[in-house]
Order: structure tokens, then C-alpha cells, then sequence
């Protein structure tokens, strides 16, 4: 199970760390091509669900690297599929069924990978 939680969390960790740097550092004129949504929400939220995709990712990878608070990475995942509850939300709002897919194929991906670090924690 530890080699499974590491690959499926380091694939995660990667995703997150790209979107949500991308947030954090692009403008809205950047965003728009990938992430049509940032028309309609306000860039300080734009930037803190970036801030919060990589803490998230930071928090898949080094509590149970250094040993210190393992538990945490849980509540990495757990704040991830919230993220991405958050998401489908939006695209719902917005009449884009067909764009929750990546949405929901990252929110199940979070649930295993916080299923996957219950079982050394």
C-alpha cells in the first residue's frame, strides 16, 4: 500500500503543484485560455484556491517524508476533494457539464489517495 499511496500521491502532488502555481503566478488574461471560470470569480480567490492546490500538494508529500504529523497528509486529500467539490460546483453554475470530468477523475483520485494514507497512519 505505502509504494501505491506514494505514486498516486506524487502524481496528485505534480497536478497541483502546476494548476495552482499557475494560479498563483499568472494573470487572468494567462488563465482564461485553460480555465474559462476566472471571468467569473474574483482573482484574491482565484489566487487562494492556487495557494491552497499547493499547499495541498506540499502536504501530500512532506508529512510523510519527514515523519512529522503524518495524519496531515488526510487532510491534504480531504482539502483537495473539497477543492475540487468546489469546482464542479462552479462548472455546474456555469452550464458546463461536459467540463467536470478532470473534476471528477481528481476528487476520486484525492478519496483514494487519503484512503491510501489511512492504512499507515
Amino acid at each position: 500500500m505505502d509504494i501505491a499511496y506514494w505514486i498516486v500521491a506524487a502524481l496528485l502532488a505534480l497536478f497541483y503543484l502546476y494548476a495552482g502555481g499557475k494560479k498563483v503566478v499568472q494573470g487572468k488574461e494567462e488563465l482564461r485560455p485553460m480555465m474559462g471560470w476566472v471571468d467569473r470569480v474574483p482573482m484574491p480567490l482565484v489566487r487562494t484556491i492556487g495557494v491552497l492546490e499547493v499547499l495541498g500538494a506540499v502536504g501530500l508529500l512532506l508529512p510523510p517524508l519527514t515523519g512529522i504529523a503524518p495524519v496531515l497528509a488526510i487532510a491534504a486529500a480531504v482539502g483537495l476533494a473539497l477543492v475540487q467539490v468546489g469546482g464542479v460546483v462552479v462548472h455546474l453554475s456555469r452550464g458546463e457539464v461536459g467540463q467536470i470530468w478532470l473534476n471528477a477523475v481528481l476528487l476520486v483520485t484525492a478519496a483514494v489517495t487519503a484512503w491510501l494514507a489511512t492504512t499507515w497512519t
